[in-house]
């Protein structure tokens, strides 16, 4: 089944705003399972002037922030009618492994898939993929505010 959600749809389930959005589009989803979501990198990114001049590399916190929203994305988008405007923060990381730079140009590919929710913390699993090769990894943990 074709699915995706466009930018204006993102921007309904987060907060993020340029230049802190690292997600373009959500190419598929399964509400309370799992997400795909898409980063186009390209060159004008801001954070490409400091990471590094001469040699280009999406910095890794960055990635993971970039699983982390689409893991936002996904928890929204499940949630009952009425609960719009939830904030979710992060609790924390683990396993966190990256495995290839991520170069202007890519794009990068995040999966993302709850592992576990209780109450108001959510365990969730992300892969970071650049033409089929991982990229990053991580085990991600948050919380709802309210």
């Amino acid at each position: 089944m074709e699915f995706s959600m466009n930018i204006q749809t993102i921007i309904k389930h987060l907060p993020h705003r340029y230049p802190f959005l690292l997600i373009d589009r959500i190419l598929d989803w399964s509400p309370d399972q799992k997400i795909i979501a898409l980063k186009n990198v390209t060159f004008n990114e801001p954070f490409f002037q400091g990471h590094f001049p001469g040699a280009p590399i999406m910095p890794g916190v960055l990635i993971v922030e970039a699983m982390a929203q689409a893991g936002g994305v996904l928890a929204m988008a499940s949630m009952p009618d009425g609960k719009e405007g939830t904030l979710m923060f992060f609790m924390g990381l683990d396993q966190v492994r990256f495995r290839k730079p991520v170069v202007p140009g890519d794009q990068l590919i995040l999966e993302v898939e709850i592992t576990k929710k209780r109450g108001k913390v959510i365990k969730l699993a992300g892969t970071a993929k650049v033409d089929g090769q991982v990229a990053a990894e991580a085990q991600l943990m948050a919380t709802f505010e309210g």
